[in-house]
């Protein structure tokens, strides 16, 4: 039998949260250079000549802010890249991320409010306190509780002259309308709004220009050939994986599908209960950090969210999902 992601039980050590803080595989060696912006978009490319101009302005951080030269006077510690899901934000984050000083931090939202869980308030800002950058992907602003906690912690860390990067997503359709991501993103982080430019960055989605939003799904037969084929890779019943799921903390599940070569889903089918949904979510962002293909049987993957949950408060980490769920399904498709 092929191994299964139900079996795997991924155990992460404190320590390792503060180490595991780098950009994942799958945006391991991108650069300024290497984002191609959209000639129809102009903000692209003004994007990356702002991220050049951060990078300019504090370009050698010392550890104490009273030993670092001067910033020019509109230098801000922070910037915050703001735009729909498909336009590059995470390309550019990390880009920020690999040309800045060492040492530095990059990881999820959700990444750090479980390092501050394993950690502690101060042990997570004394952790981070020597970092010349952070960075945040993925930036939630739906949860209140999580979102003042971060809040602190930013200023926590902007006090000891760390700087920082960061994204969240708009929607389509709401680009132009208020800009609400980042008015919600200014106003829930408070204190810290005036640390940070807003870098608005309009577009389509790239994964999905000139190509179907989601492949045909596969024949349960096929999915299990292809899983077979593949040393290493997994094949699960797709109930069984939500189920295994919510026995993990989503912290782990980068873990959880590290080293799998392409991961066999059966039984695929539409979800409407928002904890499972939620809980798949995370585990599409993980899978696409680390390239993993999905082979899928059963209803479209495009299909994987009830009508009502696209429309609802989580509706930007849906689409965002079914996005990047799609590119995955393509890559296996490509690798058939």
């Amino acid at each position: 039998m092929p191994p299964s992601l139900s079996d795997r039980h991924p155990e992460v050590v404190a320590g390792e949260l503060v180490a595991d803080l780098v950009p994942p595989p799958h945006f391991g060696s991108v650069s300024l250079d290497s984002y191609v912006p959209d000639p129809n978009y102009p903000g692209q490319g003004a994007a990356v000549a702002s991220a050049r101009a951060f990078l300019a302005a504090g370009v050698a951080p010392q550890r104490r802010r009273w030993l670092r030269k001067a910033a020019p006077a509109e230098f801000r510690p922070g910037i915050y890249f703001d735009g729909g899901f498909g336009v590059g934000k995470t390309h550019l984050l990390a880009s920020v991320w690999h040309l800045a000083e060492t040492p530095k931090a990059y990881g999820t939202f959700v990444e750090y409010t479980h390092l501050v869980g394993a950690l502690g308030f101060n042990g997570t800002v004394e952790a981070l306190s020597d970092r010349t950058l952070v960075c945040i992907d993925e930036f939630e602003l739906d949860d209140p509780g999580d979102t003042v906690l971060m809040s602190s912690l930013l200023m926590a860390l902007t006090e000891r002259g760390v700087r920082l990067a960061a994204t969240s997503n708009t929607l389509p359709d709401a680009l132009g309308e208020g800009r609400f991501a980042a008015d919600d993103f200014l106003r829930e982080i408070q204190g810290l709004s005036a640390h940070f430019d807003v870098i608005r960055i309009d577009g389509v989605d790239y994964r999905h220009r000139g190509v179907p939003v989601a492949p045909q799904p596969w024949g349960e037969d096929a999915v299990v050939r292809a899983v077979q084929t593949r040393p290493g890779a997994t094949l699960d019943d797709f109930d069984r994986v939500c189920r295994h799921l919510a026995t993990i903390h989503p912290s782990k599940y980068s873990k959880l599908v590290a080293g799998i070569p392409l991961v066999g889903l059966t039984g695929v089918h539409q979800l409407t209960a928002q904890d499972v949904a939620l809980r798949l979510v995370v585990l599409i962002d993980r899978l696409y950090d680390q390239d993993v293909p999905v082979a899928a049987s059963g209803e479209s993957v495009g299909q994987i969210f009830a009508p009502e949950m696209l429309k609802g408060g989580y509706r930007k980490k849906y689409f965002r999902a079914l996005s990047r769920l799609a590119a995955l399904a393509d890559l296996a498709n490509d690798q058939a």
